[in-house]
């Protein structure tokens, strides 16, 4: 499951570009952070911990946040985006989420707010968005 900033400009877009490479189209889900499938997965305390960009549940329960959730996602999608992940995995960790958190501080002034918590999506495609 990944969860995304339902209000971020560049967490819509990682989206979209998450469901149009996702070619089995059922490695992911989608539900907004600020939603009920957010709450009711994830404890309250660890909530808290949680920075409001993306956050990835797997499939054996473990949350990652920030980097190493992009890097898990670029892993999953296969093909070059695996390479590319690859290629991320080896920076050091504080390095990639010094970048990751430099863009999430002014992804808003660059990307835009939105009022809607889904991006934008084909009907076959909103089976994959939770609330």
């Amino acid at each position: 499951m990944l969860f995304y900033d339902g209000h971020c400009g560049l967490c819509h877009g990682f989206v979209r570009f998450v469901v149009k490479r996702d070619r089995a189209a059922r490695r992911f889900r989608f539900a907004p952070l600020q939603g009920p499938t957010f709450e009711g997965m994830v404890p309250a305390g660890r909530r808290a911990q949680l920075p409001d960009s993306v956050v990835l549940l797997t499939n054996d329960g473990a949350l990652l946040s920030r980097s190493d959730a992009v890097v898990h996602v670029l892993r999953r999608m296969g093909g070059g985006w695996k390479l590319a992940a690859g290629a991320l995995a080896v920076i050091p960790r504080g390095l990639r989420d010094a970048g990751y958190d430099f863009v999430a501080r002014v992804r808003y002034r660059i990307f835009g707010r939105r009022d809607e918590m889904c991006p934008i999506m084909p009907p076959d495609l909103r089976a994959r968005f939770d609330p």
